[in-house]
């Protein structure tokens, strides 16, 4: 899903709506509860998503890297052991 449209469904879940090129400027709205969001909060929204898409792959790369050590492996013997 691109940045836009999860930045709307994240702000406005039950949205229906159209766009062209991820541009805030083509949405057209097919069902809205409410107000629609600003730009401003859509970006905000999409710079969490980003923030939080980076956190998590931190968190998994070092949840790794423990069990890796908790096992007594390097990465390269478990790509061996995997493939």
């Amino acid at each position: 899903m691109q940045p836009l449209a999860k930045a709307i469904k994240t702000l406005k879940p039950n949205a229906e709506f159209t766009y062209k090129d991820d541009d805030y400027a083509t949405i057209n709205w097919i069902k809205l509860d409410g107000k629609a969001p600003t730009q401003k909060e859509i970006d905000d929204v999409i710079e969490q998503i980003k923030a939080d898409e980076a956190q998590a792959v931190i968190e998994k790369a070092t949840a790794k890297a423990a069990l890796l050590t908790q096992l007594g492996i390097t990465a390269e013997q478990a790509k061996l052991l995997l493939s």
